[in-house]
């Protein structure tokens, strides 16, 4: 059957992704500068902690049991509480 006949024949089930768009995704949360600091009565304070090896400029990426360095791949882990 050729690619012409097959757009022009009936209607196909969808499937793969097709049949997925129907679904609502829940949305992310926003990332960026202000998911980084906190401001409160004019003083600025970080969230999350910055990189022992790499300096100050470098923040920590938060997973749900350590936090690591996208630069250079330092991990500090969680301190468990019991």
């Amino acid at each position: 059957m050729s690619n012409k006949a097959k757009k022009e024949g009936a209607p196909q089930e969808a499937s793969g992704k097709d049949a997925k768009r129907g679904e609502a995704k829940p949305k992310k949360a926003e990332k960026g500068v202000h998911a980084l600091y906190k401001v409160e009565n004019d003083k600025v304070t970080r969230l999350r902690p910055t990189c022992e090896r790499c300096g100050s400029g470098y923040f920590m990426a938060k997973h749900r049991d350590r936090y690591t360095c996208g630069h250079c791949g330092f991990t500090r882990y969680k301190q468990v509480e019991e």
